[in-house]
């Protein structure tokens, strides 16, 4: 099954194709009440390998996941490339999601790469583990230059790198903390 899925926050338009069959159906789908997660876990359950290209968007990492953990495959399209290919100025939730699901049978689909949701986990913690470095440098040089002796400060530094107990345990609880903001 291919699905072409115009995206929102609260809802999704859908436009389907079942290969097999050549069914073809259009539904909107909402997010607050849980039909758009029951309508994906449904076709999982039936067996349904699946296809979905949506235009890339800012508030549907939820869904990118959901997708994801059902092992369903996703296009995240170019949305400026998917703008100049629409014939109609006049622009419709319906005829987007057509017209994503057209580029995707005609394989002009203008794919983007994402990184997998255990690499923008990666990601995510790295940039944690910035920010922590920048902040401990911050108050190393604070503390020292409150003391007027700036020339220990990148000794003090380097000895800060060889706690691994401390980096351990900042990068478990950012773990964990993504872990409870992902569910």
């Amino acid at each position: 099954m291919i699905i072409g899925v115009d995206y929102h926050p609260s809802f999704q338009q859908i436009a389907s194709l079942v290969e097999a069959t050549g069914e073809c159906g259009e539904r909107r789908l909402n997010h607050s009440d849980g039909e758009a997660e029951n309508f994906y876990r449904d076709l999982k359950a039936r067996g349904i390998s699946i296809r979905v290209g949506m235009e890339t968007t800012g508030y549907s990492r939820w869904f990118e996941r959901l997708l994801a953990e059902l092992g369903f495959e996703v296009w995240i399209g170019d949305a400026a490339e998917i703008k100049t290919r629409r014939a109609k100025k006049q622009k419709t939730d319906r005829e987007d999601a057509r017209l994503l699901l057209k580029l995707l049978l005609e394989e002009h689909f203008p794919r983007i790469w994402v990184p997998s949701p255990e690499n923008r986990d990666l990601r995510q913690l790295l940039w944690h583990r910035h920010r922590l470095v920048q902040m401990r440098t911050r108050i190393a040089y604070d503390a020292l230059s409150r003391r007027g002796d700036s020339s220990v400060v990148p000794d003090l530094i380097k000895g800060l790198d060889d706690n691994e107990t401390v980096v351990k345990l900042t990068a478990a609880a950012t773990i964990a903390h993504l872990t409870t903001l992902s569910k």
